[in-house]
């Protein structure tokens, strides 16, 4: 069975089609959970309670072939109500090369960590996205549901405000 008939025999109530749909996709559901709440635990929980809002919300997917997008989509959402009750901080772990060096200290860590954390959250889940996840531009956009070029525009912002405030303007 292909995948998009796999999402329509979910739709149509098979819990199997769906589960086996969701398990396909546990590890990249898991790497982007990790990305936003960095904790095995907390990540395998936002798994589990977005597996249950997304079965009893399949009902509302319009298009099949979207499904990942969608799921994707309530995880991040999910993730980031979590980060909003907990008030975490973005680590600067999947940063890019050209803002931390390789060589970067524990203060430099922290100061990037201090200022993805002041990052506006669009700018905030594009950097997310782009460096931790490996998402391309287009990839970003569909995910946000914004033009691609707006997605450019908050890379390259985000991007600026980060070399500005660990001190690297170029």
């Amino acid at each position: 069975m292909s995948v998009h008939e796999t999402v329509l025999a979910a739709i149509d109530g098979d819990e199997e089609a769906f589960f086996s749909l969701v398990s396909g996709r546990r590890e990249r559901l898991y790497r982007i959970a990790f990305a936003y709440v960095r904790n095995e635990a907390d990540a395998l929980e936002a798994i589990q309670e977005v597996t249950c809002r997304a079965y009893l919300q399949l009902s509302k997917l319009r298009e099949p072939r979207y499904f990942d997008t969608w799921l994707t989509r309530i995880l991040i959402y999910y993730c980031i109500d979590e980060q909003r009750r907990r008030r975490r901080v973005f680590p600067a772990a999947s940063i890019p090369e050209e803002i931390v060096t390789d060589g970067a200290g524990l203060e430099e860590q922290i100061r990037m960590e201090q200022a993805v954390g002041e990052l506006q959250p669009n700018l905030r889940h594009v950097i997310m996205l782009k460096y931790d996840q490996d998402m391309t531009l287009a990839e970003i956009a569909q995910l946000l549901k914004r033009p691609e070029g707006t997605v450019k525009t908050w890379l390259h912002k985000a991007l600026k405000q980060l070399r500005r405030s660990i001190g690297r303007d170029e």
